[in-house]
């Protein structure tokens, strides 16, 4: 069994976040699904995923996302402009945004961003020992620990967990000893104190 660890790398476990957020293009969510199937680990972070991830109950992407109804008209259009017979075009492909470093030991991947209303959706990544630096909240901050565990002032937090700050507030100690990985949904007008 000492392979165990090594199937479970950080990749690994980015993977699994990715699958359940279904933010994986369908060849890659191909072999996640089998993944899950055959692994009784990636199955049980799945099941203790999946309720995390269905409390989402929409998503800012999707209001950039034009309706079907709509890439039809495009289609009819430019086939009456060019006397051809409509083609519809294949919507565009979701590509996997990468890691940014922001911070020594701090990584983020923007999921969304709703200009509109001011809010970020992203993964963030901690590594071990990492403190988050302080910071004043514009608006309502949600975090949903997906991986290791979190410490808030003085609450700690451990996979599944959920933590939702006001605005005006202020986070000082924000820390992880094993590192971590979170979903976080905040205001891109957030203050570092």
């Amino acid at each position: 069994m000492s392979s165990a660890p090594d199937r479970h790398d950080q990749e690994h476990v980015e993977l699994m976040f990715l699958h359940a957020l279904r933010a994986l293009p369908s060849s890659e969510a191909a072999r996640a699904a089998r993944q899950v199937a055959t692994c009784a680990e990636c199955a049980r972070e799945m099941e203790s995923l999946r309720p995390i991830i269905d409390t989402f109950v929409s998503w800012p992407a999707e209001v950039l996302r034009p309706p079907a109804a709509l890439w039809d008209r495009l289609a009819q259009r430019i086939g009456a402009d060019t006397s051809g017979t409509p083609a519809a075009p294949s919507p565009p492909q979701w590509t996997e945004p990468d890691w940014k470093d922001v911070a020594p030991g701090i990584s983020c991947k923007v999921l969304a961003t709703d200009t509109e209303r001011q809010r970020v959706t992203m993964l963030v990544r901690l590594a071990p020992d990492t403190e988050y630096p302080p910071h004043r909240h514009a608006g309502v901050e949600e975090l949903h620990l997906l991986h290791g565990e979190l410490m808030i002032g003085d609450r700690k937090l451990s996979p599944g967990d959920y933590n939702r700050a006001e605005p005006d507030t202020e986070d000082y100690r924000v820390w992880s000893e094993t590192g971590c990985t979170c979903v976080l949904i905040t205001s891109l007008q957030d203050v570092i104190l």
